[in-house]
């Protein structure tokens, strides 16, 4: 019987990022879940699988692991690339309202936990062979103060705390956790990100043999760069 293709789910399938990352991963015989607001499933393939997903409702999290588990079985690999942001004055950051920030939290810091959960349990019943990696897309807001980016340096930080616990957490059990930060080559962030690039790192770091550093600061065509406000 041949060897069922391993699978990744990617949480936030957008145009850019998700889209390079699908394309990665797809390359090299995985099946694919994409979940994402946009996605249609009438556009499901013998080995994508398209789920609805409201990422401001933590079930939408959980169901798109069930999709995924019920067409193709366990993800091997989850992409959380879902992010967003109430903006405020650069000069009154506490214009953003509680209802705003709660909102907004939910997303990036709740969703990224029911996601980095699920996966776990999944991994556990995954063989040691399996890649069994998690990985967020971030930004440099988890080390970088812009105060109209109130929520989002919140959000990022909330991240990657989750990602930098787990990646100590689980190391013994072979997992690999995430944060990944695109950069500009002198350090500086990058806004206008490159979703293949992103697409091969996140490939590479799914197959490491082990853990690496769980701060991914990253440069297009270069690979993993550690700066002064990397964290390790």
């Amino acid at each position: 019987m041949a060897a069922k293709s391993p699978v990744v789910l990617i949480l936030g399938a957008g145009p850019n990022i998700g889209a390079g990352v699908a394309k990665a991963f797809a390359s090299k015989g995985y099946n694919v879940g994409l979940a994402a607001r946009s996605v249609k499933s009438s556009e499901d393939t013998d080995t994508q699988v398209n789920i609805a997903a409201d990422f401001s409702k933590t079930e939408d999290v959980v169901n798109a692991f069930d999709v995924v588990k019920k067409k193709f079985g366990i993800p091997h690999v989850v992409v959380y690339n879902v992010s967003v942001a109430h903006f405020t004055p650069a000069d009154d950051p506490f214009a953003l309202s509680l209802a705003d920030l709660r909102a907004d939290n939910e997303v990036n810091i709740f969703g990224a936990f029911v996601a980095a959960q699920e996966a776990v349990q999944g991994f556990a019943q995954l063989p040691s062979s399996a890649a069994r990696a998690f990985i967020t897309t971030g930004n440099v807001l988890n080390v970088a103060v812009l105060p109209k980016f109130l929520s989002q340096n919140i959000g990022k930080s909330g991240a990657s705390g989750i990602i930098a616990t787990a990646a100590e957490a689980y190391a013994g059990k072979g997992y690999k956790f995430y944060y990944a930060d695109e950069r500009k080559a002198d350090g500086a962030p990058k806004y206008r990100v490159d979703g293949d690039a992103h697409g091969k790192l996140y490939y590479e770091l799914a197959h490491g043999e082990k853990q690496g550093p769980w701060h991914q600061t990253f440069v297009a065509g270069q690979g993993y760069t550690k700066f002064e406000n990397s964290r390790l």
